[in-house]
């Protein structure tokens, strides 16, 4: 069956992977003349402004270099969990259902600041994740602060989750006074060095700050939701209940290093929901960064469990399910 055949880890499992990728993005190719200007677009955090001053507003460049990113972002996720190896086996899970939530809202399959923000947010969990165990003051905190801090210039939200430095700190450490402001000082270095160069380039540093408030505290416009795409969520948020069930049942079971990341990992889950109903610019793009820890919980779910039946069902519903919306946005 369908989960079955994507558990394995042959070159087989790694063409269907590329298969599905090539479907649940073929609208963003469909839909070239359909797709419209985002929020962020009005008015880009600097780097993602001159990213996309570079790619042009022709939508083609732009859902290219994202798929690409999204190709990398398939790559990080399998990487983290063989350098941790906290799921305990090896699979290629974790990419596949990344690549099907990214096309669960495919207004959003276009350059957007929100898969740069995902991609920073993984280099930066792998770097608190590798403080573990680690003897005196580990500067991977600074590290990951400073990959959230220039993540945050293109997906200005990603600020929020500087949090997790902290949260990993109190998970992996002891407590160190000179861990904590070393995070603090690779937070904000990014924007020290921003403000520094709008200053000598002689630009109005008032502009910048106006550039931080619309893209944190701006309101864009409310997200349609079709019937389908509600259906899709609220299928993909029962499983998600069930896996994360699932989870704490066995988490005793687990090493402490495995017990570790997926608590990290359900901080960063709680963190993107609660932006998402608390922060006024967050829009559903906050699935790039909400899929991180939701692809690692089913996967966990879909290897583990010991019926067959069920878990089959649930992922070929859900892969359906985004088939099915790609093909409804195309028309």
């Amino acid at each position: 069956m369908l989960l079955k055949q994507f558990k394995r880890t042959g070159p087989g499992t790694i063409f269907l992977i590329i298969v599905s990728l090539m479907c649940v993005w073929a609208s963003a190719f469909f839909k070239l003349q359909g797709h419209f200007s985002l929020y962020f677009d009005l008015n880009p955090m600097p780097l993602y402004g001159i990213l996309s001053s570079l790619i042009g507003t022709n939508p083609l460049p732009g859902i290219i270099f994202t798929l690409s990113l999204v190709t990398l972002m398939a790559f990080l996720m399998v990487s983290l969990n063989t350098s941790l190896f906290f799921i305990n086996e090896r699979t290629f899970l974790p990419a596949l259902i990344f690549i099907l939530l990214s096309g669960l809202f495919p207004q959003y399959q276009l350059l957007n600041p929100a898969i740069f923000g995902a991609m920073f947010l993984m280099l930066a969990i792998r770097r608190i994740m590798e403080t573990y165990r680690v003897p005196g003051t580990a500067y991977n905190f600074f590290d990951a602060g400073i990959l959230i801090g220039i993540g945050s210039l293109f997906y200005a939200s990603l600020i929020w989750f500087g949090l997790l430095v902290f949260i990993g700190m109190a998970l992996l450490r002891t407590g160190d006074i000179k861990e904590i402001v070393i995070s603090v000082i690779g937070l904000v270095t990014p924007y020290f060095l921003t403000f520094g160069i709008y200053y000598v380039l002689g630009k109005d540093l008032k502009d910048l700050l106006s550039l931080l408030d619309y893209n944190l505290f701006g309101k864009p416009d409310d997200y349609v939701f079709t019937p389908l795409t509600i259906v899709a969520i609220l299928f993909t948020a029962l499983i998600m209940l069930v896996s994360m069930v699932h989870l704490f049942s066995l988490m005793n079971t687990k090493k402490i290093n495995a017990r570790k990341t997926f608590l990290l990992l359900f901080w960063i889950f709680l963190i993107a929901v609660g932006a998402y109903f608390i922060a006024p610019s967050v829009s559903v793009e906050i699935i790039w960064i909400t899929g991180i820890p939701v692809s690692y919980i089913l996967t966990h779910y879909f290897v583990f469990v010991k019926k067959k039946l069920v878990p089959e069902i649930f992922f070929s519903v859900f892969f359906i399910l985004i088939l099915l919306i790609q093909i409804w946005y195309i028309k």
